[in-house]
């Protein structure tokens, strides 16, 4: 099957006639099924946890957070999702209902957010480390501030923390802290098996990612291949995505990334449907 799972209406609106545009760019790209996965900041629900674990002070950081936060954030709540969702049903009958949720540090707060919500799969996603958006060009200057192998021990931590709680079926573009091309000089190999049996005790599996592809100067596809043979070697679930902001972007580079897991021994992707998952031939 032809599937994407990872995409956001938030550079648009809930408005029947715009989504459309995602389901026209699946059709162009012969896709069999898509998802739709929210980002948890599109959430009320979420907006105590975005201010408990930001910086938010008068650092350059801090300021261009504050603003982050200030814009176009927490309009719709889980239940406006739903009900918008039951309408993009109608004309869709087969679209998945997912959401990918940041790397909150009260993950049981997460928990009783989504416990009453009957999503079809829920991806979580590394976007902060320490209370930082390493992945805004915005305020990119900060990562000369940290060494990079504290990045990949921050990165690794939240990634089994995640896991640890158990909330999660897929782990958001794993190890995209290299999308500012930040590339390591040292061996990296103790953080790739941390982050791979984390998953894999939580049996999680991990989201095959174009966006970094055609949205980072980085230009590859998340996971990079070093990881991408661990989480072969440890049997990782995939899912094939275009992490897509915009309705043009739907399934973006879509048979790169199956050309891509097939060099790892990859001929399955993961199908879900609330919260089930099954394995399907990739295509």
């Amino acid at each position: 099957m032809r599937l994407d799972y990872h995409m956001h209406f938030e550079k648009g609106s809930y408005d029947l006639d715009w989504v459309e545009g995602f389901f026209r760019a699946a059709q162009q790209r012969q896709l069999d099924e898509i998802g739709i996965s929210e980002h948890s900041h599109t959430f009320p629900e979420f907006k105590e946890l975005y201010y408990h674990d930001l910086i938010l002070d008068d650092s350059f950081v801090g300021e261009f957070q504050q603003k982050w936060l200030q814009s176009n954030k927490f309009k719709y709540t889980l239940d406006d999702y739903f009900r918008f969702m039951e309408q993009v049903r109608k004309r869709h009958p087969h679209v998945k209902t997912g959401i990918e949720v940041c790397n909150f540090q009260q993950q049981d707060k997460v928990r009783d957010i989504l416990r009453d919500y009957p999503f079809d799969y829920i991806i979580g996603s590394v976007h902060f480390l320490r209370g930082w958006a390493y992945d805004s060009s915005e305020i990119k200057a900060e990562w000369a501030n940290h060494p990079l192998e504290e990045i990949y021990q921050w990165y690794t931590e939240e990634v089994e923390q995640l896991a640890a709680s158990g909330l999660y079926d897929v782990l958001g573009h794993p190890f995209n802290i290299r999308l500012f091309r930040n590339f390591p000089d040292f061996d990296v190999t103790p953080y790739l098996e941390r982050v791979a049996k984390a998953l894999a005790k939580a049996k999680m599996g991990i989201d095959v990612n174009t966006g970094t592809y055609y949205r980072y100067p980085v230009q590859e596809i998340s996971p990079y291949p070093d990881f991408m043979r661990r989480a072969a070697h440890y049997d990782l679930p995939i899912i094939t995505t275009s992490d897509a902001h915009k309705p043009e972007d739907c399934g973006a580079y879509h048979d790169e990334a199956v050309a891509y897991v097939r060099q790892f021994g990859y001929d399955k992707v993961l199908h879900f449907s609330q919260r089930k998952r099954e394995l399907v031939p990739l295509s």
